[in-house]
């Protein structure tokens, strides 16, 4: 009997690798790009007079971070940017990374300079680490040990240190548009060999469920390869049934959240409830709090609309207790009524710009005492001091008006409300004109 052929590790390797060939790989890793010219939605970066493009052109790469949402390509690009480049591709999570896992990827990146070969370090949720782990980074750039490609789909001028962000290209990486969803779809449709069981809207219906992110797509569309049996052809609402609809991305501590507030409120300054209406309905259907979006419909109300219309205050007021008193979902349908008043409610912010000169010249002025006349006396020795002396009671005289100064003696009188000629400011800026010609008549 001959002897049994000890294993070797050689074999071992090539076992695994039969195993792996034959592992299941999910559609988005069979499709992944290879090359930059494949990656689709980031010609502005990877295209033909795409800044990555060009940087390639020049043979020169310094540090980078890539922002952008989810399933854009930032770690795709990443990769394909080591190969291009003939650079050693490290990558960690700052999820799962601490100061002793940074040591050690420092450590051997530069015992790999020292043997000619480079390293890109690819930093994922790069906005993950603190102060102290984020300057850390800085040595390593400076002296070329390593080229830095951070991803973060946060906003990096909130996010990164100011030393780390002056040492590195902020490349934005955009969602992708349904051209460039469809373009991923008829890959996929290319690689399997099939296309995918849907009609015209559902098809539709699958990109905009996609959501601008590449990987979801693909997994949407494995997902509809799955459930299908054969011959059988979706329409939407068998797809949305199939799917249960993928959630919009949206992070209620994040840029998303503050993008939509951003639009909301901006749709109600332009006086466009539709635009209004839509973004408001965004964030419901998200999750976001509604007592904070009645919060934010609140502060709307004083800031853009102010006395132009001085029921908006008293409505969004009233939206909100509604909420607190019905509950979801019917409490919902008060908050997006008030939205509707406001975005269709004459504009003003003189209110608001009143307030912030009025508060920028007290802040300035400093403590200045106010005029004499308008002070009560209720002791001898202030009444000695002239304080309430020549004060003319308003309602003594003709006009209700007694047209007296009431700023300091230092400071003089100040104009900070100037009303619109629009709204109920029109009747107040009569008042106003009517009060001033009173005084000038009352000062000769």
């Amino acid at each position: 009997m001959s002897p049994k052929r000890p294993q070797h590790h050689s074999d071992n390797l090539f076992a695994a690798a039969g195993l792996e060939r034959e592992a299941p790989r999910p559609l988005p890793d069979r499709l992944r790009p290879r090359t930059l010219g494949e990656v689709v939605g980031q010609d502005h970066i990877v295209g033909p007079d795409g800044a990555l493009t060009r940087m390639l052109e020049t043979r020169t790469l310094g540090s980078l971070v890539f922002w952008g949402p989810p399933g854009t390509g930032k770690t795709t690009v990443a990769r394909l940017l080591a190969d291009a480049t003939e650079l050693h591709f490290e990558q960690i999570s700052a999820v799962f990374s601490g100061v002793a896992d940074l040591k050690k990827v420092f450590d051997a990146a530069r015992a790999r300079r020292e043997m000619g070969t480079g390293t890109l370090l690819f930093v994922d949720e790069v906005h993950r680490f603190n102060k102290a782990q984020q300057d850390s980074f800085l040595p390593v750039m400076e002296d070329g040990t390593v080229v830095m490609v951070g991803a973060t789909t946060e906003n990096p001028s909130f996010e990164l240190n100011a030393a780390l962000l002056s040492r590195a290209r902020v490349l934005v990486f955009r969602s992708l548009d349904a051209e460039a969803i469809e373009k991923l779809f008829a890959h996929a449709e290319e690689v399997e060999g099939k296309q995918l069981p849907l009609d015209a809207e559902a098809r539709a219906v699958l990109v905009r469920m996609a959501d601008g992110d590449g990987r979801a797509s693909l997994t949407l569309a494995e997902e509809v390869w799955r459930s299908a049996r054969a011959g059988e052809v979706f329409n939407a609402a068998q797809l949305q049934d199939i799917l249960q609809r993928r959630a919009p991305i949206y992070d209620k501590g994040a840029d998303g959240h503050y993008n939509l507030i951003s639009a909301l409120h901006k749709s109600v300054r332009g006086s466009d409830p539709d635009a209004a209406l839509y973004y408001l309905c965004r964030m419901f259907d998200a999750g976001e709090d509604p007592l904070f979006l009645a919060r934010r419909v609140v502060r709307m109300a004083v800031e853009d609309i102010g006395l132009a219309d001085p029921q908006a205050l008293v409505i969004c007021n009233a939206a909100k207790d509604a909420y607190d008193f019905l509950g979801s979902p019917e409490g919902e349908l008060a908050i997006a009524q008030a939205v509707i008043y406001l975005a269709t409610a004459p504009k003003s912010n003189a209110g608001y710009t009143a307030y912030k000169a009025a508060m920028s010249t007290a802040k300035r002025a400093g403590s200045l005492l106010p005029p004499k006349h308008i002070l009560n006396a209720p002791t001898g020795l202030m009444k000695s001091e002239g304080y309430g002396e020549g004060y003319q009671y308003d309602h003594d005289t003709p006009e209700g008006f007694s047209g007296q100064n009431y700023f300091p003696d230092a400071l003089g009188r100040q104009t900070f409300y100037d009303p619109p000629d629009r709204g109920f400011e029109r009747e107040i800026r009569k008042r106003l004109d009517y009060w001033a010609k009173l005084r000038a008549a009352k000062e000769k």
